[in-house]
């Protein structure tokens, strides 16, 4: 049996990753915290602007870590931690709380994993927006 190869997410990646997230915030005119993650989860790229809230970077590192370890948007995942869904008891399962907000998104390269973006401080929909334009940029 083979095995292929596949690049990590390099930090030249994750400065790519931040700096076009916060390009489409700007744009749209929203302050916003970016936190980029590698596959096992360590922290490659940060970036909090003054003036965004406080929380917000703390909420960019919760919606990678969570799109890192369920491999999945946040935006995907809301309706899952809802009473009666797949992961109702998940966040309460794992070292570190999850954050089922839109703006997380798992990144990719040849079909597996590895790493994530969070964005912070938009509206759910506006972070989500910024963090997935980030990763097409990777493309």
């Amino acid at each position: 049996m083979s095995t292929t190869a596949v690049a990590p997410l390099t930090t030249e990646d994750a400065e790519l990753l931040v700096t076009t997230a916060r390009r489409a915030a700007e744009e749209a005119g929203v302050t916003v915290s970016v936190t980029v993650l590698d596959a096992g989860g360590h922290l490659l790229a940060f970036r909090r602007d003054d003036r965004a809230v406080l929380i917000s970077g703390e909420t960019s590192t919760r919606k990678a870590y969570t799109a890192l370890q369920l491999n999945a948007p946040t935006a995907d995942l809301v309706d899952a931690v809802q009473p009666g869904g797949l992961f109702h008891t998940l966040p309460t399962a794992l070292d570190r709380p999850l954050l089922f907000i839109a703006g997380g998104i798992p990144v990719h390269r040849d079909g597996r994993l590895i790493g994530a973006i969070g964005v912070g401080g938009g509206a759910p929909e506006q972070d989500h927006g910024f963090a997935t334009t980030a990763v097409q940029a990777l493309a």
